[in-house]
């Protein structure tokens, strides 16, 4: 009967790991966890700790610092693969999982699944034939090193390939490999396993070539299989069950969701909401139960690509299946520096990112270049940010890991804050007030083509008091909308005032606080 080796790859929530791992080796089968550098050290500890007394549980040698897009990832996995040969010998068969992954159906279920064909699953197609990337770099990935990451580094990512471009520092994809491309979510017969192992120690060359590709974990296992396995040993899918959006994001899974994933042709699911308790509980429980009968219907796919496309339309299905789709997230906590002195508001989330770490975004609904990571186009413009902006901020929290973030918005965006503040989140807004001089007013009225260099001075004359009353009807507009949570900070107002005012915005000490409110260059014109 199969035995499974399931390879985890988590960076976060130790005791979601310790549970999902005693719930997958209960059932008597195995895991290796590789547990991300990047994450502290006592949560590994707490881990290691909690399974200890568990002998089906072993861990990487090695914690790798791992990087969305790098050889990081690779190199993790065959971290965990490599330990997990040699301490399961009896394990048959290995499954790719995330902490974010459970099991949609039982482990027999799994088992007599995985005994019925002799066959890997892994997705496995055609790198420049096929359509599998949808937006982006395509051949680029490949033939030029990347060593910057482009989440982190997105300036000295392209400035890296136009480099390269420019000078014609073209490389060759090794000749005797087909490259091909699939989801990261795979499950190999040991075979397969050793067989890959056993080939990157000979050749170094394939393994240094992939080093510096962009999203080597799409590509390397995708490549390797079809050139150590016979084609009829191969099923070209994946066990498990994830949908992704329009705009390349996963779709996550809630409590209504149950029965939906249990008819998919599937063995697991990605991803799970953290939240969704009730959810876990009874995958929990089903993995563990004896159940060997579950009505495929395969729909998931369909259904969800029909629900959005309603909403595409204007017309509104209820109940709303996909409800999630339209928040923010309960949990989630978006605060929103308004002032209309932008280079103001920049240095001040400059100091708040500096200081407390809350990820920060400049004028990303008012700045066509403000730096943004890529999301599959929906940050392209001013344009689709603002049409979808709910999706856009959902992404950043995503991209971002955090429940907190902080933005800027000119004060006349009245209603982007008016639909944030509707959401299901909570929405917090910091309203700095500034001194407005003559010479800034003139300077604005000429950045936003209300004047020139050459327009009168009796027509400028008319114009400003035209400017300052505007910009006090934009206050007046944020407070008679009667927010929720809304904090002021004066750039003539004493520390103490503006220190008590970030604290609450932030919910932050107030000795953050108040090294926040005495940067003395912030209203500096």
């Amino acid at each position: 009967m199969a035995k499974i080796a399931f390879i985890l790859l988590c960076h976060k929530d130790p005791k979601a790991i310790v549970a999902q791992a005693r719930q997958l080796t209960a059932m008597g089968d195995y895991i290796a966890i590789h547990f991300d550098a990047r994450a502290p050290q006592e949560q590994y500890e707490t881990i290691r700790n909690a399974l200890k007394d568990n002998p089906n549980v072993t861990f990487a040698r090695r914690r790798i610092k791992c990087g969305w897009g790098e050889w990081s990832l690779v190199a993790a996995t065959l971290q965990a693969v490599e330990v997990a040969v040699e301490a399961f010998p009896r394990a048959t068969h290995f499954y790719m999982l995330s902490g974010d992954c459970m099991a949609i159906k039982s482990a027999e279920y799994a088992h007599a699944f995985l005994d019925a064909e002799d066959v890997d699953y892994i997705e496995s197609f055609d790198f420049f034939e096929s359509d599998w990337i949808k937006t982006g770099l395509k051949g680029e990935r490949l033939h030029y090193r990347h060593v910057f990451n482009e989440r982190k580094h997105k300036n000295l990512f392209y400035a890296a390939l136009r480099f390269q471009e420019k000078l014609g520092i073209r490389r060759e994809i090794p000749s005797d490999l087909q490259i091909m491309i699939g989801s990261q979510w795979w499950c190999l017969r040991r075979q397969t396993v050793e067989s890959i192992v056993g080939f990157i120690r000979k050749r170094p060359d394939v393994v240094k070539f992939f080093r510096t590709t962009w999203i080597p974990d799409e590509t390397f296992f995708q490549t390797l299989v079809p050139h150590l396995v016979a084609e009829q040993e191969i099923r070209t899918r994946t066990l498990t069950f994830l949908m992704f959006t329009d705009y390349g994001m996963p779709v996550t899974f809630y409590n209504d969701h149950y029965d939906l994933l249990l008819s998919q042709d599937y063995l697991f699911a990605r991803k799970i909401s953290p939240g969704a308790a009730v959810l876990k509980r009874r995958l929990g429980d089903l993995f563990a139960s004896h159940e060997m009968t579950f009505q495929i219907s395969n729909e998931g796919r369909s259904l969800f690509q029909f629900l959005t496309g309603r909403g595409r339309i204007g017309r509104r299905f209820s109940p709303r299946f996909w409800e999630t789709e339209s928040s923010l997230g309960r949990e989630r906590v978006l605060m929103i520096v308004l002032c209309k002195k932008w280079h103001v508001a920049k240095r001040l989330v400059d100091q708040i990112h500096s200081i407390t770490g809350i990820p920060t975004i400049e004028y990303l609904f008012n700045e066509e270049g403000t730096p943004l990571p890529d999301l599959g186009g929906i940050q392209r413009s001013i344009a689709k940010r603002t049409r979808h902006r709910r999706a856009l901020m959902r992404m950043l929290f995503d991209f971002y890991d955090t429940n907190r973030l902080v933005i800027c918005l000119d004060p006349s965006n009245i209603d982007l804050l008016r639909d944030f503040n509707s959401d299901r989140s909570t929405t917090k807004m910091l309203e700095v007030q500034c001194a407005f001089s003559d010479d800034y007013l003139i300077g604005h009225a000429k950045r936003v083509g209300l004047a020139g260099d050459r327009t009168p001075q009796e027509t400028l004359d008319a114009l400003l008091p035209t400017i300052r009353a505007d910009f006090v009807f934009e206050s007046d507009q944020i407070r008679d909308a009667e927010f929720e949570h809304v904090f002021k900070m004066r750039e003539d107002g004493p520390v103490e005032e503006n220190t008590l005012a970030l604290a609450r915005f932030l919910d932050i000490p107030e000795k953050q606080a108040r090294e926040i409110a005495e940067s003395g260059y912030l209203f500096v014109d």
